[in-house]
């Protein structure tokens, strides 16, 4: 009997856990390469796997053998996902050419503001007449022309459309979202923009589950006009329709960590199939013939999976919902069979389904947060039976969450919320057990009875005002949320471990000191320059400018990046979470060199952050923010660094790109020129502000544009390095291709961000200036754009 217990271990009970363990392994260690292995030896890693593993199931081996076989089969069966993946991607040659494509809407299109954001999943495209590979899921935007709106796009109708795209290439910042991670896990395959073109045309209109998501959410919008805010978090209560939440939205979102409540969660979906079983139960209590034909819990085990699939489909099956689908079908098909099981059984079919069908599903921070949580709830809650036993989790589980999650929540988003668990006291079960019953049932009666939905719905618009208002003030109070800087994976390592034991079952000695384990991750020790030098980084906030200068107790910005039209704003998305990453908790100043929005876009975001910080700037009259004029001469000293402001000259009649603050930072060890966009009109005025001094690092003047770096203006600073901050592919062709070659020729190493990343540079007083790390290759992934040829080279 032992035996056989032993050889079904990897596929029953605790052995079950086991093997989803040994998937997840797998599929994680082939994350941690820097490049894949060729497709070859993944198919010859696959086979050995799978031999291995038979012969250890017919010759009945140790269980930790079978184990290892499992976690080999899931390397090499992720690695050829990620492979096919890739290989999916845009070809080089066809990024910035114009491409006729094919294909279905997907998901919910968004319009505002003259412009339509949507996903196509394309079957077909041409470029010059002829068939090209392109396959997937292209993320594109729909711009207005000529005071002419884009037309409706629809979910699931079929499209052609002429197209410029671009490989998914991402910002790599300390902190920040990696785009080209997100970008391979949900199979997005390029980015770009509909092209004028008369080919642009509707083929055919189409029914599918996105196009009911739409339809609802047009419905709920419809029936509350005069409540837009009710509306919008109904939408995504109902049917996880997040398109109209704006930033102040999110922000009250992230501040009281009800994220999970926005959004369709896992949660409610086990809900659907409660209340679907709860409603056949009371079926079968009026109706106690009905037990003659069908026993109940057959019937509830029948009624639960559907009721559950139908709301998961709403939310768009994402990661949680399907984690809590998939629990939801084992435990009715147990029911159904008339066979019990424990939640590890459940739990690990639910895992291993997952990474079966998806492996990259490990690259997103939902299929971590989810899964992990559901495990540490099982690992702490001793259940108590009874409706008391209810109460206290209810009362708990928002605190264990909170703890539970912690080191996740930091190491992917640097921060956490501190209100996060008396919001959730109060939203999750006003929430789960009152609105979300209410929304659903509103939105049915939309359909079948108007008015009663209407009136449904203006009740629940009601409760979720009321609910945002207490909401708006928890996320107010100070230190709502709190920030952290970048830790190491070590430090990860043992927060999880410290998450672990002090959420561990009562009997486990002494559970407190696993908060000890939480402070490497939380307060990561500060390395700071010594006094008469300085840190440099060049934020990576694609075609713009935003440099962070940092000397033993003080911060200065220079510059935010750009805000777009659209509302993407990356002096918030970008600047500020890098600084944070950073452990930047103030800014001592900020300079706007000139108005250009890719330089002074995201000031307005920086400032909401860092309040209270002193602006200097170009052209004040220009500027996003109240400022103050800078001009040659001024200057300052902060812990044996000087910082001397050589243009524009006082008093200021320059204007535009020439109008730019130009900062030169001198330490002991080393200097930094900040040139702004000068050109090369002004830059023999700027030359004869530059006294002699120690190696000199140059961020090129204007993105690198011809217009700027000069011949006579680089012999004369003859820096030791220069940093070109550009968007990738961008439209201005920056960096110049014959100032490229200028710096080459001159033996001036040229960093380009698109290539590196965020590039982080030392001045120590005693030592030459130095690169301390490029973040796109501090940490090689093999989803990673290589975008060698955005690197000027001239190298020494």
């Amino acid at each position: 009997m032992g035996a056989r217990r032993d050889r079904g271990a990897v596929y029953t009970g605790p052995g079950l856990l086991a093997g989803a363990l040994a998937l997840l392994a797998g599929a994680v260690a082939v994350q941690a390469l820097p490049a894949l292995p060729p497709r070859l030896l993944e198919g010859w890693l696959a086979g050995a796997a799978l031999l291995g593993l038979a012969a250890s199931l017919r010759w009945r081996a140790r269980a930790w053998l079978r184990l290892a076989f499992v976690v080999l089969l899931a390397f090499a069966w992720t690695a050829w996902r990620a492979d096919l993946a890739l290989a999916a991607r845009l070809p080089h040659a066809l990024e910035k050419q114009d491409v006729l494509v094919t294909g279905t809407v997907f998901g919910l299109p968004q319009a505002e503001d003259g412009i339509t954001r949507f996903e196509v999943d394309v079957d077909r495209a041409r470029f010059n007449g002829r068939a090209v590979p392109v396959r997937g899921r292209v993320r594109l935007a729909w711009y207005a022309a000529r005071q002419q709106l884009p037309p409706v796009i629809r979910s699931c109708d079929r499209w052609r459309v002429r197209v410029r795209m671009k490989r998914p290439h991402g910002m790599v910042n300390p902190g920040g979202m990696d785009f080209e991670r997100s970008a391979l896990q949900q199979g997005i395959i390029a980015t770009g923009y509909v092209r004028g073109d008369a080919a642009n045309a509707r083929l055919s209109r189409g029914a599918c589950v996105d196009g009911a998501r739409a339809r609802i959410a047009h419905a709920i919008e419809a029936a509350l006009p005069g409540d837009p805010h009710a509306a919008r978090l109904l939408r995504a209560l109902s049917v996880g329709d997040e398109r109209a939440l704006d930033e102040h939205d999110w922000q009250v979102v992230r501040a009281t960590g009800i994220a999970h409540l926005i959004a369709i969660s896992g949660f409610h979906v086990g809900l659907a199939a409660v209340f679907a079983a709860l409603l056949v139960r009371l079926l079968w209590w009026l109706l106690p013939a009905l037990g003659l034909r069908l026993a109940r819990p057959l019937a509830e085990a029948a009624v639960s999976f559907p009721a559950a699939f139908a709301y998961g489909a709403l939310a768009g099956f994402g990661l949680p919902t399907t984690r809590t689908l998939l629990m939801v079908a084992v435990v009715a098909g147990w029911r159904l069979l008339r066979r019990g099981g424990g939640f590890a059984e459940g739990f690990g079919l639910a895992l291993a389904a997952i990474l079966l069908a998806d492996p990259l599903s490990v690259l997103s921070a939902g299929f971590w947060l989810s899964f992990a949580g559901v495990a540490l709830l099982a690992w702490t809650l001793a259940r108590d039976s009874g409706w008391r036993g209810h109460l206290k989790e209810i009362g708990v589980v928002p605190l264990l969450m909170t703890l539970a999650l912690l080191p996740l929540t930091v190491w992917f988003f640097g921060q956490a919320s501190l209100v996060g668990p008396l919001a959730n006291l109060v939203a999750v079960p006003f929430v789960s057990f009152v609105i979300v019953p209410l929304n659903l049932a509103a939105c049915a009666l939309l359909f079948a009875w108007p008015w009663a939905g209407v009136l449904v719905l203006r009740g629940c618009a009601y409760l979720v005002d009321a609910l945002w208002w207490l909401l708006a003030h928890m996320a107010a109070w100070p230190a709502a949320m709190q920030y952290f800087p970048a830790a190491s994976v070590v430090a990860f390592g043992l927060a999880c471990i410290g998450a672990a034991w002090l959420l561990a079952p009562r009997g486990v000695p002494a559970r407190g000191l696993g908060f000890a384990l939480l402070l490497p991750l939380c307060l990561p020790p500060a390395s700071r320059p010594a006094a008469g030098g300085f840190r440099a980084t060049v934020i990576d906030v694609g075609q713009g400018l935003s440099v962070l200068v940092r000397t033993r107790t003080h911060a200065l910005l220079y510059d935010t990046g750009a805000r777009y039209p659209s509302g993407f704003d990356l002096g918030e998305a970008v600047v500020v979470p890098t600084l944070h990453a950073l452990g930047v908790s103030h800014l001592d100043r900020l300079i706007i060199s000139h108005g250009d929005n890719d330089h002074a876009g995201g000031a307005v975001s920086v400032l909401a952050a860092y309040p209270g910080t002193p602006v200097w700037g170009g052209e004040p009259a220009r500027g996003p923010v109240p400022m103050q004029q800078c001009h040659a001469d001024q200057h300052w000293h902060w812990d044996g660094v000087d910082f001397r402001m050589l243009s524009p000259p006082a008093p200021v009649v320059l204007h535009g790109n020439d109008a730019g603050c130009v900062l030169l930072v001198t330490g002991a060890g080393g200097r930094l020129l900040l040139p702004a966009d000068t050109s090369s009109a002004i830059e023999p005025a700027i030359v004869r502000q530059v006294p002699a001094g120690p190696p000199l690092v140059l961020v090129a003047p204007h993105h690198g544009s011809k217009t700027a770096s000069s011949l006579d203006y680089l012999e004369a600073l003859h820096p030791r390095l220069a940093i070109a901050s550009t968007g990738y592919l961008n439209g201005y062709h920056h960096p110049s291709p014959p100032v490229v070659a200028r710096y080459a020729r001159l033996g001036i190493p040229l960093l380009n961000t698109p290539a590196t990343g965020a590039v982080r540079m030392a001045f120590p007083p005693r030592a030459q200036p130095h690169v301390l790390s490029e973040a796109r290759r501090r940490h090689a992934h093999y989803w990673r754009e290589e975008a060698a040829p955005a690197r000027a080279v001239g190298q020494r």
